[in-house]
Parts: C-alpha cells; sequence; structure tokens
C-alpha cells in the first residue's frame, strides 16, 4: 500500500495534539504519543471496524490501549476519527469530570476498557477475544458472520515485565486466538531508565513459546512496513499475533530516546522544536480541514460496515427470530431470572460451595448466555458445568474455561469477557488466593461492570492445608473495594437469594465467600431470607420481646452458630435477635428506617461473630460492642479442633457475651 505526505501529516496530527494537551494541563507523558502514534493512525485509518456515530456497536472492533498513560495519543485518535470528543474536550485533559481523564476510563466514547495499571489491558484484551470466540461459535450461521471481529492492543516495555502478562499471553497462545492482534511499542526505555538496566528478554523467542505468530517491524515510522505487518495479522487464522513495533520514544523531541521524556510535559520551547522537526507549522490544539478529511474516512466506512451489518441481522432475525432475540436480550441485560429458573434440590446440611454447583447447572438451562472457569480447582470450588469438555479453539461452545493456574489472568479475562458483552461470566479458586487477583477485581470495581468472582473455602473452617490457605483478612480487605458487591451466605437458601440477585443485575461486581463445610439448612427463616438477602442485612430470628437485650450479627457459616448461641443465652434469661448479614454494601445502601429497625440504636449489647478480620464489623457493634473474630492466621490441624482453639464454639461465645455484657 502507498502512503503519501497527507497520512504522514495525519500522524503528526495525532503527536501535535497529545503533546499541546500534555504541556496545557501541565501533566501526562509526551514521549509514548510521539512514538506510537503511526501505529494508532493505521489501526483506526486501515483496519478498526468501528463507527464513530455508534461507539457501542456490537460488532465494532474492540481496541484496548494497554499502556493508559498514553490517554493523550488515544484521546486525539478519537477527537480526529470523529468520535464525540471534541477540541475543548482535550483541552479539559486530566481535569477534574472531563471526558478526557489521565488515564482512560469507561464513559469516554470510543474507549473499550480502562486502562493504567499496566499488563491488565493486555489482560484485558484476551478475554474480549475469547467472548467474540464463543458468541460467534453460538450465533453465527452459514452466510450469516453477525459475531465477526477483532481484538487490537497496544502494549509497552512495562506491561510485558508485569507478571501478568506471563500468564495473559500463555493462556491466549494456548487458545490460539487468531482474533488477537498485540502491538508492542518497543522503545528500549523506561521511565527510570534506560530498558537495558530493567530488561534482557527476548520478546519474540517469548511470544513465539507461547504458541503466537510473532512480526517485527524494525522502523515504526514505515508505514509501508507497519501496514504490511497488519494485514499479515489480519489473515491470521490459526493463532494470536504479536508485532514488535522498534520506535523511538520521545520521537523529535529535544529528548528523544531518554526516559526523561516518558512522563514529564515538554515544555513550549520544546513543543516549537519537536513541532519543526515534525513539519507541523500549527498553533497550540490548531488542525488543518484537510487533516479532518483524512481522518473522516473512518466515520464514513465504519456507517457503511455498521449498516451493511444491520442489514445482515435482520435477514438473521427473519430465519432465526429465537436465536437473534436471545443475543441481543443478553447484549442489552435484559434477561432476567425468575425464582422458578433457579428451582434446585437443597439437603439440610449443605455447603454454599455445593449449592453453587447445582445453580450453574440451573442457570446454564436458562436464556442467560452464562459461562465460566476456575483456576485449576473447579472440581474443589465445585464451579464447573457437568457434562461439557471445556472452551477451547476447537469447541468454543463449550461452557467450562479451564484458566490453569493463572489466577490474574484469569480475573482480567473475566473483566475482558464482560466488556465485551453478550454473556455473563465468572472466575473462580480458593478465597486465600483472591490475592493475586486483586487488581482486576479493583479493576471490574472501578469500571462498574458486572463481573463475577466465587471463592470457596472462606474460612479457617478448611482445616488442615493451614494457614497458606486459610483467609483471614480477605474478607475485609475486598469489602473495603469501592463498588464491590460482597456475598457470604450462610446457607443454600441465602446462596440462592444471592446468585438470582446477582444475575439480574448488570451495574457492579459481585464477589462470592463460599463454604467448604456442610451448613445448616436455614428452613424455619424460608420468608426472612427471601426478603432480607436483597437488603444485604435482615434480622434473622429476633428476640421474643419487642426491644432484644442485645444483637448477635453474624455471616456466612457464622449465623448458624449465632442461632445456637442465641438458644443457649436464652435458656439464662437472656434474650437476643439474630441478625444475618450477607452484603454489608447493600445494607449500607438502605435506608436510616430499615437499618434502625435492624439495629435498633438504643440496643448497644452487640456481638459480631466471623471467622475473619474483626475491623469491618466495628460500623455496627459500635465502641460499646465486641467482634468474635480473627486478627491473627490460622493454624494446621482438624477444622473442629481449630474452631475450638480459637474460640468458635457455643458455649465459648456464649460466655464471652455474658463476660461483656452481663457485669
Amino acid at each position: 500500500m502507498q502512503f503519501t505526505q497527507k497520512d504522514q501529516d495525519a500522524v503528526n496530527a495525532i503527536r501535535a495534539l497529545s503533546i499541546d494537551m500534555i504541556t496545557h494541563a501541565n501533566s501526562g507523558h509526551p514521549g509514548f504519543p510521539l512514538d506510537a502514534a503511526p501505529m494508532m493512525y493505521l489501526l483506526y485509518k486501515n483496519h478498526l471496524k468501528v463507527n464513530p456515530k455508534d461507539p457501542k456497536w456490537i460488532n465494532r472492533d474492540r481496541f484496548v490501549l494497554s499502556p493508559g498513560h498514553g490517554s493523550s495519543m488515544l484521546y486525539a485518535t478519537l477527537h480526529l476519527a470523529g468520535y464525540n470528543i471534541s477540541l475543548n474536550d482535550l483541552k479539559e485533559f486530566r481535569k477534574l469530570g472531563s471526558k478526557t481523564p489521565g488515564h482512560p476510563e469507561l464513559g469516554t466514547p470510543g474507549v473499550d476498557a480502562a486502562t493504567g495499571p499496566l499488563g491488565q489491558g493486555f489482560g484485558m484484551s484476551v478475554g474480549m477475544a475469547m467472548a467474540e470466540k464463543h458468541l460467534a461459535s453460538l450465533y453465527n450461521k452459514p452466510n450469516y458472520p453477525i459475531i465477526n471481529n477483532k481484538i487490537y492492543t497496544i502494549v509497552s516495555d512495562g506491561d510485558l515485565m508485569e507478571g501478568i502478562s506471563h500468564e495473559t499471553a500463555s493462556l491466549a497462545g494456548h487458545l490460539k486466538l487468531n482474533n488477537l492482534v498485540v502491538l508492542y511499542d518497543s522503545n528500549d526505555v523506561t521511565l527510570d531508565s534506560s530498558a537495558n538496566k530493567e530488561l534482557s528478554d527476548n520478546a519474540g523467542e517469548r511470544f513465539e513459546a507461547y504458541g503466537w505468530n510473532y512480526l517485527r517491524v524494525a522502523d515504526g515510522n514505515d508505514l509501508e512496513s507497519l501496514e504490511e505487518a497488519l494485514q499479515i495479522a489480519d489473515n491470521e487464522s490459526k493463532r494470536p499475533t504479536f508485532i514488535e513495533v522498534k520506535t523511538i520514544l520521545g520521537y523529535d523531541s529535544p529528548h528523544a530516546n531518554q526516559h526523561t521524556v516518558h512522563g514529564n510535559p515538554l515544555t513550549e520551547d520544546e513543543i516549537k522544536e519537536t513541532k519543526d522537526k515534525l513539519g507541523w507549522n500549527y498553533g497550540p490544539f490548531k488542525v488543518p480541514d484537510d487533516i479532518y478529511e483524512t481522518f473522516s474516512t473512518i466515520a464514513k466506512q465504519g456507517q457503511i460496515e455498521e449498516d451493511s451489518w444491520k442489514k445482515l441481522v435482520s435477514d438473521y432475525s427473519d430465519e432465526n427470530t429465537e436465536l437473534s432475540n436471545k443475543l441481543f436480550d443478553n447484549s442489552n441485560g435484559k434477561v432476567k431470572l425468575t425464582d422458578s429458573d433457579l428451582k434446585i434440590n437443597i439437603s439440610n446440611n449443605e455447603a454454599t460451595r455445593a449449592t453453587m454447583h447445582k445453580l450453574l447447572q440451573a442457570t446454564k438451562k436458562t436464556n442467560l448466555e452464562f459461562w465460566g472457569g476456575s483456576a485449576d480447582l473447579s472440581s474443589s470450588n465445585k464451579t464447573y458445568f457437568e457434562d461439557d469438555n471445556g472452551f477451547s479453539n476447537e469447541e468454543p461452545k463449550n461452557l467450562n474455561i479451564y484458566y490453569g493456574v493463572r489466577e490474574f489472568a484469569q480475573a482480567a479475562a473475566v473483566n475482558g469477557i464482560t466488556l465485551y458483552g453478550g454473556t455473563r461470566t465468572f472466575g473462580s479458586t480458593f478465597f486465600v488466593f483472591s490475592d493475586y487477583m486483586r487488581g482486576a477485581m479493583r479493576m471490574a470495581a472501578l469500571q462498574q461492570i458486572p463481573s463475577m468472582f466465587i471463592f470457596s473455602h472462606d474460612s479457617i473452617a478448611l482445616g488442615q492445608d493451614g494457614p497458606t490457605h486459610q483467609p483471614i483478612e480477605q474478607l475485609d480487605s475486598i469489602r473495603a473495594m469501592p463498588g464491590m458487591l460482597v456475598f457470604r451466605p450462610a446457607d443454600a437458601l441465602e446462596m440462592i437469594a444471592s446468585w438470582k440477585f446477582t444475575l439480574n443485575q448488570n451495574q457492579e461486581p459481585v464477589t462470592f465467600a463460599l463454604s467448604r463445610q456442610g451448613l445448616p439448612t436455614l428452613n424455619e427463616y424460608q420468608e426472612q431470607v427471601k426478603k432480607g438477602v436483597e437488603k444485604g442485612g435482615y434480622v434473622l430470628s429476633p428476640s421474643q420481646r419487642s426491644t432484644p437485650d442485645g444483637i448477635l450479627l453474624a455471616a456466612g457459616s457464622e449465623v448458624s452458630l449465632a442461632l445456637d448461641v442465641q438458644r443457649e443465652l436464652l435458656h439464662q434469661n437472656i434474650d437476643v435477635s439474630v441478625v444475618s448479614m450477607p452484603c454489608f454494601e447493600l445494607f449500607n445502601r438502605q435506608s436510616q428506617e430499615y437499618k434502625e429497625s435492624v439495629l435498633p440504636s438504643a440496643v448497644e449489647n452487640r456481638m459480631s461473630i466471623e471467622m475473619g478480620a474483626t475491623q469491618p464489623w466495628g460500623q455496627y457493634v459500635g465502641l460499646k460492642g465486641i467482634s468474635i473474630g480473627i486478627d491473627r492466621y490460622g493454624a494446621s490441624g482438624d477444622a473442629n479442633e481449630i474452631m475450638d482453639k480459637l474460640g468458635f464454639t457455643k458455649d465459648k461465645i456464649t460466655q464471652r457475651y455474658i463476660e461483656k455484657f452481663s457485669k
């Protein structure tokens, strides 16, 4: 393909706007936009199937800028391509409440994933590629490729040094995701130094070993070579493609190829010198009309592509009405599940991980497109679909995702699948290993997407595996994550209610902490459970008198223990209520009137019971209350013996209550 001066001018327009934004904000990272602008231009001009007038079009290609510190380059490109980002928006770069925040965030037109923590954009792009493969296998018919798109991402040295990149690249290569194209901005410079002080990996050999198609472009400013590599990537049919593009950080600036240009704005004099070298003779935020004309073909072609797709979908719907309705209902979050959809048989002493297993089987039979997997622990988590051989390149319709021991990649992929849309999904492992996933879980909460994270073995009650496997602070730390709902159900009934609530909302991520051991089923409290779980906390067993002597609060497996303590205290003429708290976040959103009905302010004798860190319970028990918990690591041994040693028996907790409140 032949390129002209117009193309070079378009590339330089991205560069110029990027450094104008950074200088205007006096904050940002000019080095990356100056070197990577040619990649951005070619992606949007010749390869990305997008419609700037309809940024959420289902069958668009996705683009993820994994090094989110290069956001000025993304915003400049989106503006020039015709997205709803004005020059004034560019001038608001990094200002409070703008469309152009310091790192890409959902809500900015054209941004498909919030990025910033290095490596996670790469991980989410792999999830998106998995989602495309899965949906295409479910819905495409001969002559009707209604799901047919690619995922493109740019990564940096920093992305590839992060541990998640190794997990992610291994997973993508194993799954042969030929719909994924990764461009590596290989500029040999990091924030602190020349890259050779930190990195000596051979990227080509590394990715070829993972099973990728590796290509190399020796000069990132050579549009012809870049275009040739991208065309090869687009035509690759057997594996993901990794294109190493050699670039010069801070290209044509006075600090070119120096680490100082990574994160320091250029001065006005340095900008002038840079623009002079680029041949860009325009002032700040000035773009001539012919540049916009060059970019205008992106929107024109995108509209043609979408209109053609809509015609294809119309014909498809005539022949496949039920499938078409299912696709769009799932894509638009319209599938809602009823009690009958989730009707399962439960026993009187059932681990909540076992209940979850039954719910997964019930859910797959509904109209909800639902799939997920585990980090090599599905047989222990019970998070697998029966009679399913697993999602793969050969069988992309399948529901079980075998993530392998790649917890961080799993969580990022869950976010990518969720962002892609059209399905709901989960990742799972033991609760203590949520520490490996926290970065991606935080990004799910920040983006406010309905990712699901399912953890079993939620307490010291897992027993002999010992303190390395027994979660203590994990509940506290994930409950502290803004925007994350955390459910720790007390039994099978609470599990069912919390699952129904989760699947019928699509605004927030949800974490489940599930028991390994069997839990008594709260059969005599079915009405309270049904009404109370969606409120996050509720009076499970009221006191006999209108005003209780005290309140016992508990979550998860400790709720049944609290009921035992309630009965024992009543024998000693102490009348308390029991409050179950399956989800702190939902309870805290309730009206003051409701919260007062559950936790009357006049009742100060309050005790919380949970086999984990005590800190989160202080908001409910107050300064005059007491929290029975574990603020130390666990121990290796029989679960019942450990619980007895750490004070989690009916008699010991009863005695603690009496000692505290009966003086």
